[in-house]
């Protein structure tokens, strides 16, 4: 039975892995840079007119000129993505978050 059980199991996180893909090397490279970018914004109660040049400028003095357009465009997706289920990666407070939101919501 445990041996069936463990084949099971394994077989099961093959799946698993498969479906989740590689992981992304650029992403867990920059993933402190990007948590503190995100925080910033959300803390700040940035609305959207403001948050690309904010990216623009805090990139342009801690990314390496090479990885600046990239992290740029993959901090502003986890803006647009941000919901109730994942701010906390960003260590940011629920009160954080409502009051981002209610400034996020109306500055289109």
């Amino acid at each position: 039975m445990f041996i069936w059980a463990y084949g099971r199991s394994a077989e099961k996180y093959s799946a698993v892995r498969q479906s989740l893909g590689e992981p992304d090397p650029f992403r867990f490279k920059h993933s402190a840079a990007l948590r503190e970018v995100v925080s910033r914004v959300v803390r700040d109660r940035n609305g959207r007119a403001a948050v690309g040049s904010i990216i623009e400028s805090w990139a342009g003095e801690n990314i390496a000129v090479d990885d600046r357009k990239r992290f740029r465009e993959m901090a502003e997706s986890e803006l647009l993505n941000l919901h109730e289920g994942n701010f906390a990666r960003y260590q940011i407070r629920p009160s954080e978050y409502e009051a981002w939101q209610a400034v996020w919501r109306t500055a289109r």
